[in-house]
């Protein structure tokens, strides 16, 4: 369940949708009223709909699996990259490469070779390159670090994909629903949230509103994963118990 306060969502300006005219009609039943020509959301439908993807959200992580954060828009990325990186969770916030989940080998592949040019620099093959090769490889590093760095711990696929903006993203939902990769939301006023698994009705344009529905989320994962930790804590204290009570018969 999220923490998150009606009035927190009014603060950061989540019920402010688009303009009347950009609206898709699929989001009729998340509007509450149109003021100025600008559609609101209805923030109790936010809250029902926030809580839902949170208690998924602990689930997964207690399960042990990984959820991805995409967001390359400008006014979501630096949010993102913060945030995601205190729960450890892969996330892409430079650009979406085409592929990068229908076509998981290929970006394991480029993965594989950033790690490689580390391994040269640690192992001492580095300083037997020529002035060239290195450039070339420093070049090649830091592409492949943009592209991938904020992914290198996925070892497979999500368990589910987390987006800002549904239509700036559309690449990484079409590979997602392709997969069968549950999809969680930020869905505004101009989208259609009926692609997504967990639509979460708020404001995708405006900081503060993406920032506290990413601190829901985040919250709800950390819980997860502090389940998970005690729950593992409990088993090896049980099995060390039994460990010794084995030994004393």
């Amino acid at each position: 369940m999220s923490k998150v306060t009606f009035q927190e969502l009014l603060d950061a300006g989540v019920h402010f949708g688009h303009q009347k005219r950009k609206w898709n009609p699929a989001m009729a039943p998340y509007i509450f009223d149109e003021k100025k020509g600008i559609h609101i959301i209805d923030l109790n439908k936010t809250i029902a709909h926030l809580d839902q993807a949170c208690a998924a959200m602990t689930q997964i992580a207690k399960s042990g699996k990984k959820v991805l954060f995409v967001a390359t828009k400008k006014q979501a990325k630096e949010i993102v990259a913060e945030r995601v990186k205190t729960i450890n969770m892969p996330f892409v916030t430079e650009r979406w490469s085409g592929g990068m989940l229908t076509n998981f080998q290929t970006t394991r592949k480029s993965i594989r070779k950033m790690t490689s040019i580390d391994k040269m620099k640690s192992d001492g093959s580095w300083d037997t390159l020529s002035k060239r090769e290195k450039l070339f490889k420093t070049r090649q590093r830091e592409k492949l670090e943009k592209n991938f760095g904020s992914i290198a711990d996925m070892t497979r696929q999500p368990a589910a994909i987390f987006l800002v903006d549904i239509l700036k993203e559309h690449i990484a939902l079409n590979e997602a629903k392709r997969l069968g990769i549950p999809v969680f939301a930020m869905v505004d006023t101009n989208t259609n949230p009926k692609l997504v698994d967990f639509p979460i009705p708020a404001n995708d344009d405006a900081t503060k509103s993406i920032s506290v529905i990413l601190d829901a989320i985040c919250d709800s994962i950390r819980t997860g994963l502090e389940d998970r930790k005690n729950a593992k804590d409990k088993a090896d204290k049980g099995e060390a118990v039994e460990a010794s009570t084995e030994e004393t018969k």
